[in-house]
């Protein structure tokens, strides 16, 4: 079945256009080329921002002029992530999608429907002539996987709209009323380098599920980058380590999946035969939510210099001591991570470290206590640290006018009571609400398993009950 035959047809029409659009973050120029052309063949008010948000106003339907005003906000660009055998060029290509059941899937990468689905969606409410609505003003923004410069950017008065309908989360029973806020840590420093004076093994993690660093954090999935962690610090207690290379993660909002270390040791057997036995209880520590996770330690050859004896050591004990995971549980919201942290990329090459962290909270001091740690730990090693890209969490209004609406709307159509609560992901909604402090906002959207991974995929009948959803809201919208 081709995804046009699937209800409502228009949304997998204009998302299979969306797809075939080059988009990854920070690379949007198509993409914003594509939408701001969707909005100008349709004849409506479209422009694009200084930072490259694209607005297009649609004014109301007949009899709806006296209601208020309505922003529908999600962002243009997507996580790229794809399996090691698979080739792909996320700049060049569009991505290639299947159905599986119930499920529409890509082969082999990130599908691209957080948040190409909320996309998709705005530009079916935008290109319909049958859907009563308030005046609209859909705003597209950029690049939020990797700093929300798109919100960020996005100056006061630009948008006039009283709410806002960010339709930006991933479980169609959830109405989302705030968010967590983030901070990049990123670690750094140089070495000198020289050949390796023993044997070179290498240290190879794969198969893990990855996942996202906020919605997933809390669920035990492993993290590639802390697997070779613990396995080259076992190897500290008999071996003279120096470290060759460590390529192991990606993108910071991605818990990573896999992570490889070339290394150079004294007794190559020794060190296999020691981290093999880790290895076992590593893998049955893991079994029940990783059943795809593969570790390998063999003998291998490198022509790279290594950093010293001494310096490894600073770089695996650093690696050892990063927190990872939940830092800290809402002590005010019932099974929501306050505080968490991601490491995200670990690389070495060359002598030049990097290891990039993402510090969520949504409460500031807490997201900086967690970095805080981070920082002490890899000052003790003497590693350069820099703090950027902050962005603040939004603060849940539970009693605003919009989350009463949606919710009587969702109890009386599908016959039971929808969970609102707040996310530990990053929304835009708490960087756009410190410009526009009225506005009310909240977040909803289709079922979406999977996402930032290649295991990414997307539920059809969700999309269809999202769907019904939005459009009774928009007709249900108070007046001014």
């Amino acid at each position: 079945m081709a995804l046009s035959n699937i209800e409502p047809q228009i949304i997998w029409k204009n998302f299979s256009k969306l797809n075939a659009v080059p988009r990854p973050s920070k690379k949007e120029e198509k993409v914003i080329a594509f939408i701001k052309g969707f909005g100008e063949d349709l004849g409506l008010e479209t422009t694009v921002d200084e930072v490259g948000n694209v607005i297009i106003k649609k004014p109301a339907t007949a009899g709806m002029e006296n209601r208020k005003s309505i922003v529908l906000q999600s962002h243009l660009d997507m996580v790229c992530q794809k399996n090691n055998d698979v080739n792909f060029d996320f700049e060049t290509e569009g991505i290639k999608m299947e159905i599986d059941g119930d499920w529409v899937k890509a082969k082999g990468t990130t599908l691209g429907a957080d948040n190409g689905l909320g996309v998709a969606t705005i530009m079916s409410i935008l290109e319909s002539s049958d859907i009563p609505h308030p005046a609209l003003e859909a705003l597209f923004t950029i690049d939020e996987e990797t700093g929300m410069t798109g919100a960020i950017g996005l100056k006061p008065g630009q948008l006039t709209g009283e709410i806002l309908l960010n339709l930006d989360t991933e479980e169609d029973d959830e109405i989302d009323i705030g968010c967590a806020g983030g901070v990049d840590v990123t670690i750094t420093q140089n070495y000198a380098t020289e050949a390796p004076k023993g044997q070179v093994v290498r240290i190879e993690v794969k198969g893990l599920q990855g996942g996202h660093s906020g919605m997933d954090i809390h669920k035990g999935f492993g993290n590639a980058n802390i697997i070779l962690g613990r396995l080259l610090y076992k190897g500290l207690e008999n071996q003279n380590i120096e470290l060759i290379s460590i390529d192991g993660g990606g993108l910071r909002n991605a818990i990573p999946r896999e992570g490889v270390a070339i290394i150079s040791v004294r007794n190559a057997q020794e060190f296999i035969q020691e981290a093999t036995v880790l290895k076992a209880e590593i893998l049955e520590e893991f079994a029940s939510v990783e059943a795809g996770l593969q570790i390998n330690i063999e003998n291998s050859t490198s022509s790279d210099k290594a950093i010293s004896e001494a310096d490894s050591k600073k770089v695996i004990l650093t690696l050892k001591g990063l927190h990872n995971g939940v830092y800290r549980m809402s002590p005010d919201v019932a099974d929501l991570v306050e505080a968490s942290n991601n490491v995200a990329r670990v690389e070495l090459k060359g002598g030049e470290l990097k290891i990039l962290n993402l510090t969520r909270s949504s409460v500031d001091s807490s997201k900086y206590s967690t970095a805080e740690q981070l920082k002490s730990v890899a000052e003790l090693a003497r590693m350069n640290v820099v703090f950027s890209g902050s962005y603040p969490g939004w603060k849940p209004r539970p009693g605003s006018e919009i989350v009463q609406i949606m919710e009587k709307i969702y109890t009386e159509k599908f016959n039971e009571k929808p969970h609102v609560v707040a996310c530990h992901a990053g929304l835009e909604c708490g960087i756009i609400g410190a410009n526009y402090p009225e506005m009310e906002m909240v977040s909803f959207g289709p079922t979406i398993r999977g996402a930032h991974s290649p295991d990414e995929k997307a539920n059809i009948p969700s999309a269809q009950k999202f769907w019904s959803f939005l459009k009774d809201i928009l007709a249900n919208i108070p007046q001014k």
